[in-house]
């Protein structure tokens, strides 16, 4: 596989999610960024927004193996990765993988379960392998969790701790549709599931050879260093206590070099930086001011760093060549 066939693998698994969903074009774009960096994505928004459709049509998308898990405070971390248990028949100690041994992982209202168990991603996420008494089990290959939550506001909810935060490649606020797009929603509905109609285009060999290449994607001298002024930024703003961390600029080139590829490029321009942003350094940053915050306040402050970080002056083509 080339770079350039990137693009078009993506716009194949894009066309067939919106047979299924209506709009949310970005939504799919970042998403698609996450499977083929091989990240994890976080979709938060209030409840019947399609968070959990969006999931199960990506992954029905790709023909790899889907689970869902629904958060719940009683859910225990044995309940996600599996347990060994003592066989009568065999005489010894056996095996029985959790649903986190799939390509596709849907952790639903993940923000429902207690820290000791949303603790249990930890090591999944990061090493795509689980530990269980002492023995660890390597994940399959692609391993995307793709997380729902409510906002913080709704009850019964246990806010994700920063480390396990910092885990998530992309944080996405899917929105409300538009009136438009809300009565397409009716009518695509109105007598049956398009969803269950809905076939694989890409497999499993196609996500993994995109996941070995995409790092080749070119960077200048002049955007890389771009890149590490907003990151910068960050650590110094007056209203933020916490900046990115050098985990958070990784994720950070990541994206971008997927962003890239999937508007038909083999190098990064600032523009991509400024699009993947909000997304990638968002959940990343903690305000100073942690009380009160309001609905808004982080991607205000990143708009603030983005137009007092001065941007390369070059043409594309100077910035890619340089």
């Amino acid at each position: 596989m080339q770079l350039s066939d990137i693009r078009e693998v993506t716009a194949k698994i894009k066309r067939n999610v919106n047979h299924v969903v209506v709009g949310q074009g970005d939504t799919i774009d970042l998403l698609l960024v996450a499977l083929v960096s091989n990240g994890h994505v976080l979709l938060e928004d209030v409840p019947g927004t399609g968070k959990t459709l969006l999931a199960k049509v990506l992954a029905k998308s790709v023909s790899g193996t889907f689970k869902r898990i629904q958060f719940t405070p009683d859910l225990l971390p044995s309940d996600i990765t599996g347990i060994y248990f003592y066989s009568q028949q065999k005489g010894e100690f056996e095996f029985r993988p959790g649903p986190i041994f799939t390509n596709f992982l849907l952790a639903d209202e993940i923000n429902r379960a207690t820290p000791r168990t949303q603790s249990s991603l930890l090591e999944s996420m990061e090493e795509r392998q689980v530990t269980i008494d002492g023995h660890s089990h390597q994940l399959t290959n692609p391993f995307l969790v793709i997380a729902t939550q409510n906002p913080v506001e709704s009850l019964g909810t246990f806010p994700l701790p920063e480390a396990q935060l910092d885990r998530f490649l992309l944080k996405i606020n899917m929105g409300y549709p538009s009136k438009q797009e809300g009565m397409d929603i009716l009518l695509r509905f109105k007598q049956n599931n398009p969803l269950e109609a809905l076939e694989s285009v890409v497999s499993v060999e196609e996500i993994v050879a995109m996941q070995k290449i995409y790092h080749e994607v070119e960077i200048s001298q002049d955007v890389l260093s771009y890149l590490m002024d907003i990151i910068e930024a960050t650590r110094n703003h007056e209203r933020i206590l916490l900046g990115v961390s050098p985990r958070g600029s990784q994720a950070m080139l990541k994206a971008i070099q997927v962003y890239a590829l999937l508007q038909g490029r083999t190098y990064i321009i600032p523009d991509d930086i400024k699009k993947i942003a909000k997304p990638v350094l968002g959940h990343r940053l903690v305000l100073a001011k942690r009380i009160g915050i309001k609905h808004g306040e982080v991607d205000a402050v990143i708009d603030d760093i983005l137009a007092n970080v001065k941007v390369p002056t070059e043409s594309e083509k100077d910035l890619f060549y340089k």
